[in-house]
């Protein structure tokens, strides 16, 4: 079996073009560097991210094919169009996201053999990931029911793409609610789009389709060109139908 040579960042390294990574394990990139906002809003503004568990280096992905959604092939089923008319829940933009990203970091994860596996929201990155909050780059939708927070999601903001990191949901349908807010939000904005990172069942069935990596690569620059207004992600109440 031949030796796998993994590039390693170091200091302000560039990371390595996304094109050059692995095919086993899909995507992997590169290893090192830190999770900086600037590290972090680079690596996202080229379709790079970071994903590692506790105890393993900080480790760089760029998947070949990579999920994406396209708001205007987002697929709202009649049974969610019909609970969102009567779950009597709330919607917000950015008022809970520290709150969010602990719930995503609390989620069982399992590997393709059914195995729970730790999470990959570790503590250093939902502090990483707090940070670029404060700062305006990253952002969150919560679903509520009264004050408690039953469904959210949360991702990193390009120029014009929104990355998404991870969803939860402690109520039935609730991250489904969370992602078509998110969807409606983007929706008057023709180049952009979600990106998902990895497919899921979860995620094809709300629409998601797979891209290969050059292609998204190609997106992924046109819509950082024409991106997105700053006010669009002002702290505020969401429309709760679809």
């Amino acid at each position: 079996m031949s030796k796998i040579v993994l590039p390693y960042l170091e200091g302000n390294a560039p990371f390595p073009a996304p094109e050059t990574a692995l095919d086993e394990p899909n995507g992997l990139l590169c290893f090192g560097a830190d999770l900086s906002p600037k590290r972090l809003k680079e690596a996202y503004s080229k379709g790079i991210f970071p994903w590692f568990s506790e105890g393993e280096p900080l480790l760089w992905w760029s998947p070949d094919p990579r999920a994406i959604i396209v708001p205007t092939e987002f697929h709202v089923s009649k049974s969610l169009k019909k609970h969102m008319r009567k779950a009597a829940l709330s919607i917000t933009l950015n008022t809970r996201f520290d709150e969010v990203i602990a719930a995503c970091s609390s989620i069982p994860r399992y590997d393709h053999e059914g195995y729970q596996q730790g999470t990959w929201i570790t503590h250093t990155m939902r502090d990483a990931y707090c940070r670029l909050h404060r700062l305006g780059y990253a952002h969150s939708i919560e679903v509520l029911r009264g004050e408690t927070l039953v469904g959210g999601l949360y991702g990193v903001v390009t120029h014009g793409v929104f990355c998404g990191e991870s969803m939860f949901h402690t109520e039935t349908n609730a991250s489904k609610v969370a992602m078509a807010a998110l969807v409606a939000l983007l929706t008057p904005y023709p180049h952009v789009f979600i990106d998902c990172q990895l497919p899921t069942d979860h995620l094809t069935s709300l629409g998601a389709k797979t891209v290969s990596r050059t292609q998204f690569l190609t997106m992924l620059k046109e819509a950082n060109q024409h991106g997105l207004p700053k006010a669009l992600w002002q702290k505020r109440a969401l429309p709760t139908g679809c």
